[in-house]
């Protein structure tokens, strides 16, 4: 029996050929250039957000702050303000909250963060002195390197040759050599970590605009954030349209309930943190409360680092102060994660600790502060997508809602 593709060459017949050919496997020339095309753009996208990396940050958190100026505006619309109003009051309001609250606490603020930077070297002082003094214990044993690096200073000093013709200078002791050894190496890694983390903070133009960017991208967005909605549904075909929605409001809500989660709990810290540390008589209450509420802002890392100059004030007076103060610092951050933060945060979204940390730490070393100020909301933002296109419309496992049985809807 003949192949139909081997008789005369009808027109029918050529079609068939074409369509045929067009079935082989294989890639043609027009394939290659469209995907090395692609490949190059993409490139070329990535090195730019690499080179604008501040630029991009800075915008993520003007629409995280969007998105909770947008919920306030939701509210206040209901009393038929027009949304553009709404959203100026809400920003202005703000803004004027906190500069009468610096305007009130101004002065305790300014005296108290004299009297930290004056008292804290001598803090440090006396914890290293009081670490030297229980070197051969299991405190000594943790900071074995630091103090074993001051004694080899120590020792380099006082064992040095004389100099013809020198003034013979007596040799410090060897706890104010530790002291020393320790502001010194603590002055010099602070600095560094200083230059990497905040070289923004050299510039006031580049602080001042990153702020006005802030600003207006929030008011922007909470105006009419439905236009920049509708903008991005644009870029996905028409059959994934529904499911794009579904995914950025997803990612929406859950942005919203960290940021308004995490202002409520800064505010909260801030004042809980001054009350122990007045109750407590530690020097500069004011100044580490305040200290330890903007930290709050960076989960897990921002509470450690707010605590240690809080402990060392707690030095300037007794070892038992600052042993207080760490158990006070313990226990706040305790109350804070198991009992305020999965109140507000019910119904968002739970992040693993160990996955925090690492991307705190990688989008610090990165991209520095900003980084590290934006790397959970993007880990959450993240974690959205991927479950919603990944798990559930990929491996099609359901996820389980705030609330809900797990056993629900599964087959023995």
């Amino acid at each position: 029996m003949s192949d139909p593709l081997d008789a005369a060459p009808t027109e029918t017949s050529l079609v068939r050929r074409r369509r045929v050919r067009r079935r082989r496997p294989g890639w043609g020339s027009a394939d290659v250039l469209r995907t090395a095309a692609l490949v190059m753009a993409m490139y070329l996208f990535g090195r730019l957000v690499w080179f604008v990396n501040p630029l991009v940050l800075t915008a993520f958190l003007g629409i995280l702050f969007g998105l909770a100026v947008s919920s306030g505006v939701d509210l206040l619309t209901r009393w038929r303000l027009p949304r553009g109003l709404s959203a100026a009051l809400i920003v202005i309001g703000f803004f004027a909250l906190l500069f009468g609250f610096g305007a009130w606490m101004a002065p305790t603020l300014h005296s108290q963060g004299v009297e930290l930077r004056r008292q804290l070297p001598d803090a440090i002082d006396r914890v290293e002195i009081w670490i030297n003094q229980r070197r051969d214990g299991v405190i000594g044993m943790v900071f074995t390197g630091l103090s074993t690096e001051a004694r080899v200073d120590s020792a380099a000093t006082t064992t040095s040759p004389p100099v013809a013709g020198a003034v013979a200078v007596p040799a410090p002791s060897d706890s104010a050599a530790l002291a020393a050894t320790l502001r010194q190496r603590l002055s010099s890694q602070f600095s560094g970590v200083t230059r990497y983390l905040f070289p923004f903070l050299s510039s006031t133009v580049e602080v001042v605009t990153g702020l006005v960017i802030i600003i207006f991208l929030s008011i922007y967005i909470a105006v009419d954030p439905e236009m920049y909605r509708r903008g991005i549904m644009h870029l996905f075909p028409r059959g994934r349209r529904e499911r794009a929605g579904d995914v950025l409001s997803a990612i929406a809500a859950v942005l919203r309930k960290w940021l308004v989660t995490q202002l409520i709990a800064m505010v909260t810290l801030g004042i809980v943190t001054t009350v122990i540390l007045l109750a407590l008589n530690v020097k500069a209450a004011f100044a580490l409360g305040l200290l330890s509420g903007l930290f709050e802002f960076i989960p897990t890392l921002g509470p450690i680092i707010a605590s240690l100059p809080a402990i060392a004030m707690g030095f300037l007076d007794s070892p038992e102060k600052a042993l207080w103060v760490t158990i006070a610092y313990i226990g706040v951050h305790f109350l804070e994660g198991h009992l305020l933060i999965p109140l507000l945060m019910k119904g968002g979204i739970d992040l693993p600790p160990a996955l925090t940390i690492f991307a705190q730490a990688l989008m610090a070393l990165l991209f520095g502060f900003l980084g590290l100020m934006c790397a959970v909301p993007l880990l959450a933002a993240t974690v959205v997508g991927v479950k919603m296109l990944y798990v559930e419309d990929v491996v099609g496992d359901r996820q389980i809602g705030p609330g809900e049985d797990p056993h629900k809807g599964v087959e023995s």
